[in-house]
């Protein structure tokens, strides 16, 4: 490879072009044409005419926005659904507790008798998070690396668990979509409606 794009200027267009193509595939649609994409690249690049009319191009990407907003409201309703039966099972286990909010945790680590957060305090903790599946989604664990923060610049699950814990107490906290990032989601990395679990170890009020 390095052999074809031997100059300084061929391997900057590569990497041009790759830059390009990561921004696709993190946002693809069913179809995608990369043959397609690379004539309208040289079309404009070399001012040239477009081969598909103004009001074709306006037609295709309403049509396609529409699919793309349409798999997402399923893929929403999806994980809706299945976070609820989720929860709906985990809360028969003898060992988890459900709040009045619906949140349910399970105490790993039982801390000594002390100070619990309230929510003006700010704490450190350490956890580990995924979804009810088991991908990892984040972990202060992983990077080894304890989290600060103040307990109401939180989600809502761990604003709540947090004045429940005195330092030295570890929860496995099972968060309904409503208690964490709801309808939205958060970015890319936690799409809307999903139930999460964390592992969260408090390690000190500051």
């Amino acid at each position: 490879m390095s052999d074809t794009f031997s100059t300084i200027e061929q391997r900057a267009s590569y990497g041009i072009g790759l830059q390009m193509g990561q921004q696709l595939a993190s946002q693809p649609f069913d179809g995608l044409d990369i043959s397609a994409v690379q004539a309208g690249l040289a079309a404009a690049f070399n001012r040239e005419a477009s081969a598909v009319s103004n009001k074709d191009l306006e037609e295709a990407f309403n049509v396609i926005n529409q699919r793309m907003q349409k798999a997402q409201e399923e893929q929403a309703e999806a994980a809706q659904a299945e976070g609820v039966n989720f929860l709906a099972e985990n809360a028969k286990r003898d060992e988890v507790t459900v709040t009045e909010s619906g949140l349910q945790y399970e105490v790993l680590t039982q801390g000594e008798d002390g100070d619990k957060p309230t929510v003006d305090s700010t704490v450190r903790t350490h956890y580990h998070g995924t979804f009810i599946n088991g991908e990892v989604f984040d972990s202060s664990v992983a990077r080894d690396q304890p989290a600060e923060f103040p307990v109401s610049g939180v989600i809502a699950g761990w604003t709540e668990a947090l004045q429940l814990m005195t330092p030295g107490t570890k929860l496995k906290l099972f968060v309904p979509s409503q208690l964490a990032y709801g309808e939205q989601g958060a970015g890319g990395s936690i799409p809307p409606h999903c139930t999460l679990i964390f592992e969260v170890e408090l390690l000190a009020i500051l």
